[in-house]
């Protein structure tokens, strides 16, 4: 009898054992009989689950026709104004009614005395040129920033610059046309071909 006793207690106790493993096996089990989870435990999706996979299908494809169509716009609006495409410029070349952009190289100088140099590029529209080809040759620039009108004036012979790039043309049928400054209509454009 006292090998029975031990053979009852033994049995007893491996459950016991068992049943702190059996447990989180227990509750896997009743996740997988949950209905949404034999749907994805056996890959065969429901008749309205198919329907609206197909309708998650559309409105990805509308989704990247959107994306599309959205980069195909911003390229267009680009075409001016990559990098690549700016044909630089010399200073007589330069004419009022041109978008350009003036690159210039700045030094700034840290706390402790380092100096370190960048370019800044202005970007704006001719308003005037004078003095025409001399040494003392200068170029008004205007562009809008936040709202506010800014005008630089820059000597076209300043060692600083860098140099000076053609962004866009327009047809304007005055040497010095200052009525831009307050000109709401908007401008023709020339195209080189």
């Amino acid at each position: 009898m006292s090998e029975e006793k031990k053979q009852e207690t033994t049995p007893q106790e491996e459950p016991k054992k068992d049943k702190k493993k059996a447990e989180p096996e227990a509750k896997k089990v009743k996740a997988e009989e949950t209905p949404q989870a034999k749907d994805v435990a056996t890959d065969e999706p429901k008749e309205e689950d198919s329907s609206s996979a197909e309708a998650m299908a559309d409105k990805k494809t509308a989704l990247e026709e959107a994306e599309e169509e959205v980069a195909n716009v911003t390229t267009k609006k680009k075409r001016g104004k990559n990098k690549n495409e700016l044909s630089e410029l010399e200073p007589k070349d330069i004419k009022p009614g041109m978008i350009i952009r003036v690159h210039l190289k700045i030094i700034d100088a840290n706390s402790k005395g380092e100096e370190k140099e960048r370019i800044q590029v202005f970007q704006g529209m001719v308003l005037a040129k004078k003095h025409g080809n001399e040494a003392g040759a200068t170029i008004t620039v205007r562009k809008v920033s936040g709202g506010i009108g800014v005008e630089r004036i820059f000597p076209t012979s300043m060692p600083a610059i860098a140099k000076f790039e053609l962004v866009r043309k327009y047809a304007v049928r005055q040497s010095r046309p200052y009525y831009l400054r307050t000109h709401k209509k908007r401008l023709t454009e020339i195209k080189d071909i």
